[in-house]
This record gives C-alpha cells, sequence and structure tokens, in this order.
C-alpha cells in the first residue's frame, strides 16, 4: 500500500496522472472516500494521464461518463449501484472487456461484487488542517 499527501486540487490531479502510467489496459481503480473529497479530480488526472481528450465530469446522474482516447476510460459512480446485476445493465463488464481503463467512484456499494475484478484501490480522505489536505492511500496489488 502506498500513501500520499496532496494540499491542494492540482496535486490531487497530478497524483492521478502518474498512476495512470502505471495501469494496464482493463484496469479496474476502485474509489471509496466520502463527498467532496477529490475522487472526481483524481479521476481527472486519470483520464489526462491516458491521453483521454473529453473533459471528466461526475457521473452522479449519468452513471457512467465515457472519455475517449489513445487509453479510454470509463468513470462509474456507484452511488445508487446495489449489485453485480445493476453493473451488468450499466455496461461496466463490457468497458473492462473492451480494455478501457474503468474508474469506480463509490466502489464500496459493489465492494464484494468488484472484488473479483482485482481492482485498484484508492481511498481519499480529509486530512490536516488545511481544507484541502487530503490523505490518499493506494493499494496496486488487490
Amino acid at each position: 500500500m502506498e500513501e500520499y499527501r496532496t494540499h491542494s486540487r492540482q496535486e490531487t490531479v497530478a497524483l492521478g496522472r502518474r498512476l495512470a502510467a502505471r495501469l494496464p489496459a482493463g484496469a479496474l481503480v476502485c474509489f471509496t472516500g466520502g463527498l467532496g473529497v477529490g475522487k472526481t479530480a483524481f479521476c481527472q488526472g486519470l483520464a489526462e494521464g491516458l491521453g483521454c481528450t473529453d473533459p471528466v465530469s461526475s457521473p452522479t446522474f449519468a452513471i457512467v461518463n465515457y472519455y475517449r482516447g489513445p487509453r479510454p476510460m470509463a468513470h462509474f459512480d456507484l452511488y445508487r449501484v446495489e449489485n453485480a446485476h445493476d453493473l451488468a445493465a450499466a455496461g461496466f463488464y463490457d468497458y473492462l472487456d473492451a480494455g478501457a481503463v474503468v474508474a469506480a467512484e463509490w466502489s464500496e456499494n459493489c465492494a464484494e461484487a468488484l472484488a473479483a475484478e482485482r481492482p485498484v484501490r484508492v481511498d481519499i480522505a480529509r486530512c490536516g488542517p488545511g481544507e484541502n489536505d487530503r490523505r490518499i492511500t493506494v493499494e496496486l496489488d488487490a
């Protein structure tokens, strides 16, 4: 497990860019962390690092946003997704099978179903005195 500290949105985005370079095609990145901690900012960095050309935004209402590029990324919000059937209905496994990197926010809602995919786990938490101080743990060998 690796632990990082960031102190701004820009640093969180940059950490996402660095992680993208380490991800193979079809990787699943599972995010946990409270509301507003920077999961989408980290995903912006992932998309940039993968060479995606589309602007990154939270997939809260769409459930999935797809970002095109040489290494595409599917960005899921699993807040309202409850099980493997819901994942399949949203096309989750189709993106993985096609080789897209899949970023899943609120992954704890489907933790059991996602565990079989051997995900990279990223947890983001507020820490320190600053409003933008974050502790980010990355587990690559899940």
